[in-house]
């Protein structure tokens, strides 16, 4: 009977290790097919050459260390510290310039040959468990990178007169935060961009407070910030392929070069006309919509609920500035937060699921997010016009939309707060773990 109730997680982490590897196999065979590098290769690279995101290293081995007792957590960042001083010195003495993170990526990978090598069962399994979330972090930013450019390479015509046509009846919220944006001068576009930058590091803060217990439960909980993140990384940029959009900074401003409608971003609002596809450059990458910043912003804003004061703050305070930064630097239109809003509930009602156990009201309020989704994205595309001409109608319209979705959500997770959850069947009970001779700590 044990046996049989540990099949299901050995299933579900084979299958999903196998998705994962097919992913980033794929991603490597296209990228080369344009040839550049894939996200095996950079990710690689970096254990010799200089990393392109050292905070971004460091935050994966801070996940990575969840799984260990303080004195090991000490040794393995003091490693990191010390393999990157090395690196620093000999780059500095070659005439390179200074670059940090191999140390972080030499410590996550020793700990997979120490879980290999030295550890067993249960054990094993959960340092194990931790370098690949350490890992997956460091590799989905990669994995990213490669979507980016496969958007720009296969998609050369672009929505985004669509979308700024149907941003009229929101008010054109891009042109107008980027004025503001732009009035606070240097001081606040540096911040914004800092938030912008570093929203993995954010993610990566909030998921050591979940994680917290882990060393001490030696067991993962069944639901945390980075799953979410994770598959909402996964999920967007196949919308990036049917809704490729690059953003009104490159489709009606400066950096668009000869590519853009006109240089009116942010001081003039694209016209309303008769919005077509537009040819653009086989660079920019067109990863607007959804906007997945404001989807990332939006599940380290809910997980960080349940934290201290200091990390509620922290978690409203980079919803906030991640969305004056993706509409204050033109990246994005108020159309692509909207479904991005929408997105990153939908994801993680369903994420939530999982761990739960699937019940009548986590399938209704999936399948009210996806319908106001794809709700968005179809009245983006065919009614774009309509809305622009009708403000007063398709704005509080698109408004009350996603505001429908949260209503849900809400009200989902109180309802699950008060109920017990589903038995796990994914990992053996303390009691069933000592019956099969597992390890304990």
């Amino acid at each position: 009977m044990v046996a049989i109730r540990q099949r299901p997680g050995a299933v579900l982490w084979g299958t999903a290790g196998a998705v994962v590897l097919g992913l980033l196999l794929s991603l490597e065979i296209a990228a080369r097919h344009y040839g550049l590098p894939g996200p095996v290769t950079n990710q690689a690279r970096e254990v010799v050459f200089a990393p392109t995101s050292g905070p971004l290293l460091y935050a994966g081995l801070a996940l990575t260390a969840v799984v260990l007792t303080w004195r090991q957590r000490f040794i393995a960042v003091g490693a990191a510290i010390g393999i990157d001083i090395v690196f620093c010195l000999a780059r500095w003495a070659a005439g390179a310039g200074i670059h940090f993170g191999n140390g972080a990526l030499w410590v996550m990978l020793s700990c997979a040959v120490i879980a290999v090598t030295r550890r067993t069962g249960r054990e094993r399994a959960l340092l194990l468990k931790g370098v690949g979330l350490g890992l997956l972090l460091v590799t989905g930013h990669k994995t990213g990178d490669t979507w980016l450019l496969i958007t720009s390479k296969t998609r050369p015509m672009v929505f985004d007169q669509y979308v700024a046509t149907a941003d009229h009846a929101l008010g054109n919220p891009s042109w107008m935060v980027g004025r503001a944006v732009a009035a606070t001068g240097p001081a606040g576009a540096l911040v914004l961009h800092g938030v912008y930058g570093q929203l993995p590091l954010a993610a990566a803060i909030i998921a050591l407070y979940q994680l917290r217990n882990v060393a001490v439960e030696r067991r993962f909980p069944g639901h945390h910030l980075v799953r979410t993140f994770l598959v909402i990384g996964l999920l967007g940029p196949a919308v990036y392929m049917i809704f490729p959009v690059v953003g009104p900074v490159f489709a009606f401003g400066a950096d668009g070069g000869h590519w853009a409608v006109a240089n009116l971003w942010p001081d003039t609002p694209a016209p309303v006309g008769h919005p077509h596809r537009m040819a653009f450059d086989g660079i920019t990458p067109r990863n607007c919509m959804p906007s997945l910043h404001t989807a990332w912003a939006t599940t380290i804003f809910i997980h960080s609920r349940k934290g201290p004061r200091a990390l509620r703050a922290a978690g409203a305070f980079w919803l906030v500035a991640t969305l004056g930064a993706t509409l204050g630097f033109g990246y994005h239109y108020g159309a692509d937060l909207v479904a991005g809003v929408v997105f990153a509930l939908t994801v993680e009602t369903a994420m939530r699921a999982l761990d739960r156990g699937w019940d009548r009201p986590a399938s209704q309020l999936v399948a009210l997010g996806a319908t106001v989704f794809v709700a968005l994205l179809l009245s983006y595309r065919y009614l774009p016009v309509e809305m622009a001409r009708h403000p007063w109608a398709f704005g509080p319209l698109l408004v009350l939309a996603p505001a429908s979705v949260v209503l849900a959500y809400v009200r989902t997770t109180r309802r699950w707060g008060l109920e017990p959850a589903a038995e796990p069947l994914l990992e053996p009970r303390p009691a069933e773990a000592g019956a099969l001779g597992l390890s304990q700590a």
